[in-house]
């Protein structure tokens, strides 16, 4: 067991070792992916309500969803109430409006574990979580950080059980993933003396006798200079023999019987990028464990290279829940748009995935159990269907399958329904809710470190800013809260309801709010949005 602010040996793993597992695949055995009694891991763990001084009282939360502080919007009306209770604020399962399936007032998976047949794990703080008491079920979910650890313990156990090979890509494809075995340069770099200017070759002291024949790049060598005479040549053209410098273009005159005279003092060897100056072949470039950025690409060209040895893309299929969903057209009849279904796909290849089947299914039990247990990607992500409900089919397929549940409801808010399971040894399923904002909580806490793992990324630098208003927050729970950075600080965003898309959708980073919240000027941590950074989380292809 590990103890408080560590981890045991076996969990402490980083880029190296997923990149060792690719390499080598050392059949361990099984062990438990669940969060250690030890609290969250160090890099995972909620800056907590003491950074900048003492929280709000708990007794008094204030409105969960609606922050009274200013925001791009201006002041308004806050939009909803946290209180005490399990219940999120926004459309109901059923309800008009841009919501998703996945009712937030239902006490969701933690009340529907107990009765289905899903083997959830019994160690680590999740399990002790679950143990029934009189707090109710509310507090056998998993706190955020344990559940964000989790899952990357969760890829971890899978790349151990299964061996990944690593895959040649060509470089055009090859943006994004993390290397799998050095970049060695195949050559020297340059390959040959080349000019660093236009101007010209000259060899000797001047003036110079100027060549009728100028010297291009992308041509043979050219024939020697003698003293005293002078070529015109091109950036990147390959410098004649015993030529002792380049003259530019701006640093060279010629007079009425077209003799070239420098305007200033020639040095021996100026402008000419000697062979070899950046590298010999054989040098290592970058260590196995780099991420495919555009330079990198660039760099890998230059030295040679038509394709990159990397660690393979996660795998994973998108199935999109509930019979009121519509994929095009303006909401009528009780019918809400699918805003998932365009949400997750690009969001998911922008955390390194290969995103395979987006399959709409309905509120049909059989559908979905087909589509799950036929799936061969590494991840399935649903959307709704986690809570208690009717048509809610989640947890009772996995407890039909024999799945193992790892995290059963995070506390966090917006998304607390969500889940992790183990399907096989090398697949996994995360359950969203289907609430708009909630599911994008759900990716971020749960499917982003299992993705991240999976691909060898390394996890993001932590970081904090101060809040330029006042956050309230939940009593029990974190919150995720879309804002702006601007020179002051983090600006909160005003539509941050779980149905609600409008503040993720202005927001550069979510601000991780801890129980209690935070007041005005108090840092909080940040989750940097893929594309909000200027890292390779912009590509969406």
């Amino acid at each position: 067991m590990a103890s408080p602010g560590t981890r045991a040996d076996d969990e402490d793993l980083g880029v190296e070792e997923a990149l060792a597992l690719v390499r080598e695949n050392p059949r361990r055995p099984h062990e438990d992916p669940g969060p250690s009694h030890g609290g969250p891991s160090p890099a995972h763990g909620d800056p907590g309500p003491s950074r900048g001084g003492p929280s709000p009282a708990h007794g008094d939360p204030g409105p969960a969803h609606g922050d009274p502080g200013r925001s791009r919007g201006g002041p308004g009306p806050s939009r909803g109430n946290a209180g005490p209770s399990r219940g999120e604020p926004g459309p109901s399962q059923r309800g008009s409006g841009p919501a998703h399936r996945g009712p937030g007032s239902s006490p969701g998976a933690q009340g529907q574990a107990g009765a289905d047949p899903v083997r959830a794990t019994s160690s680590g703080a999740q399990g002790a979580a679950r143990s029934p008491g009189p707090s109710g079920p509310h507090h056998r979910a998993t706190p955020w950080p344990d559940a964000r650890a989790a899952a990357e313990r969760a890829a971890r156990s899978a790349a151990r059980a299964v061996r990944r090979e690593p895959v040649s890509v060509p470089l055009d494809q090859a943006l994004g993933l993390t290397l799998a075995a050095p970049l060695t340069a195949l050559t020297d770099l340059p390959s040959f003396d080349t000019s660093a200017m236009d101007g010209w070759a000259v060899a000797g002291p001047g003036p110079w006798a100027v060549r009728d024949e100028g010297v291009l790049a992308g041509h043979a060598q050219p024939a020697p200079l003698t003293d005293g005479e002078a070529a015109r040549i091109a950036t990147g053209a390959r410098i004649p023999p015993d030529t002792t410098a380049v003259l530019r273009t701006e640093h060279g005159r010629t007079d009425d019987r077209g003799r070239l005279h420098p305007v200033r003092e020639v040095v021996h060897g100026q402008d000419i990028r000697p062979r070899g100056q950046e590298c010999r072949g054989g040098d290592q470039l970058l260590p196995l464990g780099t991420l495919a950025t555009p330079p990198v690409l660039g760099l890998a060209a230059a030295a040679g290279y038509d394709t990159l040895t990397a660690v393979p893309r996660p795998r994973v299929d998108v199935l999109v829940l509930g019979d009121e969903l519509l994929t095009a057209g303006l909401p009528h009849d009780g019918l809400i748009r699918d805003a998932l279904g365009p949400l997750l796909p690009p969001w998911l290849r922008a955390l390194g995935a290969e995103v395979g089947t987006v399959r709409r299914i309905g509120d049909d039990a059989g559908a979905l159990e087909r589509a799950v247990t036929t799936s061969e990607a590494d991840l399935v992500v649903t959307t709704g269907g986690t809570a208690a409900g009717p048509v809610d089919h989640v947890h009772p397929i996995l407890g039909r399958i024999g799945a193992e549940l790892l995290v059963d409801g995070v506390k966090v808010r917006p998304g607390h329904p969500m889940l992790l399971a183990r399907l096989k040894a090398d697949q996994h399923l995360v359950g969203l809710p289907g609430n708009p904002l909630a599911a994008v909580s759900g990716l971020i806490t749960l499917a982003e470190p299992l993705l991240r793992t999976l691909a060898a990324r390394p996890a993001p630098e932590r970081y904090a800013m101060p809040l330029r208003d006042a956050v309230h927050g939940h009593p029990h729970d974190t919150r995720l809260v879309p804002v702006v950075l601007r020179d002051e600080g983090a600006v909160p965003l005003h539509y941050n309801g779980p149905a609600m898309l409008r503040g993720i959708a202005a927001a550069d980073a979510l601000a991780v709010v801890p129980p209690g919240g935070t007041r005005s000027g108090q840092e909080a941590e940040l989750l940097d949005l893929p594309w909000a950074t200027a890292g390779i989380g912009v590509c969406f292809t």
